[in-house]
């Protein structure tokens, strides 16, 4: 077993000084960690279903303050790239998230600590262990600095390559993008799938660590795809 890096410097870093520093210990213990003879229950798996949540709410009340004059589809759109995975690898990249998680030996040397899935997941339940350890201001506080590039780098709403791809198609009156699973691969925390796009008589296909960064990565190859045609 490998167990990561320093925990309190760690939570140093992060600014909190955990009361339940279990808490902690399992917002970086990854399933494949994880006692068996306990269901896994140690794992961060259920700490990541709450931090999602935490997560989501946080960003909602920010842009809400940050945005007071935006709709909320226009708000809906900045939240959905906020809370995307690739902004949650970025910033638990950014954190050094990676160097902390328990996972198997033999694990670590496939490189399990540096998949953008499992950062993403690891930072959610991060979030959720600063919930249940000092309420939404401790998580509200890490959300607040580590977030706040990506808060302030757009002054316009974003809008994803799927979004993009729909608003294409549907205004020329092509219908909607079909979107289809080619394969799914790969163990269960380690999960790769392939996704095809088909609009206006053209597909291109997406891998991904989620059936939905597939579709994203289909969507921008079609969308790239119209600059060569």
């Amino acid at each position: 077993m490998t167990t990561g890096g320093d925990l309190a410097a760690f939570a140093a870093r992060l600014g909190h000084a955990f009361a339940q520093p279990a808490l902690l210990t399992q917002a970086l213990t990854h399933r494949s960690a994880a006692d068996p003879k306990r269901s896994q229950l140690d794992s961060n798996e259920r700490l990541e279903f709450l931090g999602d949540r935490v997560l989501a709410l946080l960003i909602a009340e920010w842009l809400s303050e940050r945005f007071p004059e935006e709709r909320e589809g226009d708000l809906g759109k900045r939240l959905g790239v906020l809370v995307a995975r690739d902004t949650l690898t970025r910033i638990a990249e950014n954190l050094g998230l990676a160097t902390m998680l328990r996972v198997p030996q033999s694990e670590g040397r496939a490189g399990l600590r540096e998949r953008a899935n499992v950062l993403a997941d690891a930072l959610e339940a991060l979030l959720g262990a600063l919930y249940l350890d000092g309420g939404l201001p401790a998580a509200r506080a890490l959300v607040r600095r580590e977030w706040e590039v990506q808060m302030g780098a757009d002054p316009r709403p974003p809008m994803s390559a799927k979004s993009r791809l729909q608003e294409y198609t549907l205004g020329r009156g092509l219908g909607l993008p079909e979107y289809r699973l080619v394969s799914s691969t790969g163990p269960s925390h380690q999960p790769i799938f392939v996704v095809s796009v088909s609009a206006a008589g053209r597909e291109a296909e997406g891998v991904g660590e989620s059936k939905r960064a597939a579709e994203q990565v289909a969507a921008e190859a079609w969308l790239a795809g119209l600059g060569r045609s």
